[in-house]
């Protein structure tokens, strides 16, 4: 075991990562550049285990999470992008914060107390992670970080009133969390003004196997503890049943391969949605601390990814619009089935939807939402 730890110490050393004290995890900083204006900076934080997390303060963005297989072999298991222009350039969601509605929303609109909302058509007919102009897409403020037993990086943002749509001025923090047992917290905090929805998550599109990876996901094993799921319409908008999964290639309770399901056109649902891409109800439902979402794992390297959350879903995009057009990290091509995205959240149309746990934020009521990336190695 020793062996192995040095050999993650010196490979992360041959990356360029800092080096690390024994007893704790490090933070560094690093500039990239400038969008509209606003300087950008890459922050890593990294544990003594080989594990490590680049954010973007550009979309309070995960660009890499690098973690070892069973042998003690480190890579990079998120795809993204290695330079900042092509987050701007080429935007497709990888490892943004989403915001302020993470997925979708019936026709871009939405009531509350009697008023009625538009929101931008971005994914038509339907408004998709909060507009054209989304937490995703601005530079954040980098309010403070620290090394310790958890290195943490705090992020804020002001979302004005009417921002995309949405009513009221927002305060939003994104507090990234790294700790010695390979766990990336990321915890999520917003208080408004007015009456508002808010509905944020990760976009992280995971492989295991390390980005790029020839074979992407589809021998990944996945477990949900979820009993049913929202079935959606040909535009993707939920239909409000929370339909069972037993008998279905959703049914992901005692784990299965992604690539059984994720192309089994005789299911409508994976037509509908070109594989996965689909909010599972989490059995839990919303609590306080957070509790397993999913759990991911790699049979060929042995990485396991734990997914926790305080939200009620999860939302599952085996990456079905990657369509071989974006080139992305050490210039590989990023396809359907090169990745999966595990994003907890509330229901998608939740607003629209009066049978869904709702996604109304008011004054002196913040929201709140902490999900956990929890990266481990399975014995062979």
């Amino acid at each position: 075991m020793r062996g192995i730890r040095l050999a993650v110490t010196m490979a992360m050393m041959a990356m360029g990562g800092a080096t690390v004290d024994a007893e704790a995890a490090t933070v560094s900083r690093k500039p990239l550049g400038e969008v509209a204006g606003s300087k950008v900076e890459a922050i890593t934080l990294a544990n003594t285990h080989g594990v490590s997390a680049r954010i973007l303060t550009y979309g309070a963005t995960l660009q890499s999470l690098i973690g070892p297989d069973r042998h003690g072999k480190l890579a990079d298991v998120v795809l993204g992008y290695d330079d900042l222009a092509s987050y701007v350039d080429k935007p497709n969601y990888f490892g943004v914060t989403v915001g302020r509605y993470a997925n979708r929303i019936a026709r871009g609109r939405f009531s509350l107390d009697g008023k009625a909302y538009q929101l931008p058509i971005n994914n038509a007919p339907n408004s998709l992670h909060g507009g054209k102009v989304g937490f995703d897409k601005v530079v954040w403020r980098v309010v403070s970080v620290q090394d310790g037993p958890v290195a943490k990086l705090v992020l804020a943002y002001t979302s004005p009133d009417g921002d995309q749509g949405y009513p009221g001025t927002l305060e939003v923090t994104v507090t990234y969390s790294l700790d010695e047992k390979g766990a990336l917290s990321i915890e999520y905090k917003a208080s408004t003004d007015k009456p508002t929805v808010v509905n944020m998550t990760n976009h992280a599109i995971f492989n295991l196997a390390g980005e790029g990876a020839p074979l992407g996901v589809l021998a990944h094993r996945l477990t949900i503890p979820a009993h049913a799921y929202t079935p959606v319409d040909a535009t993707l908008i939920p239909t409000g049943e929370l339909r069972p999964v037993a008998g279905t290639v959703f049914d992901f309770r005692n784990g299965r391969r992604l690539g059984d399901g994720v192309r089994d056109g005789h299911d409508a649902q994976i037509v509908a949605g070109r594989g996965y891409d689909h909010n599972f109800a989490l059995d839990a439902g919303l609590t306080a601390e957070p509790k397993l979402a999913a759990r991911l794992e790699d049979p060929a390297s042995g990485r396991v990814l734990e997914v926790l959350t305080t939200e009620p879903g999860v939302q599952v995009y085996t990456g079905n619009f990657l369509d071989g057009t974006l080139v992305g990290k050490h210039g590989h091509v990023y396809r359907m089935g090169d990745g999966i995205a595990l994003e907890p959240q509330k229901f998608p149309d939740s607003p629209n939807q009066p049978g869904f746990v709702s996604a109304r934020v008011d004054p002196g009521k913040p929201y709140h939402h902490l999900m956990v990336y929890r990266l481990s190695v399975a014995p062979k």
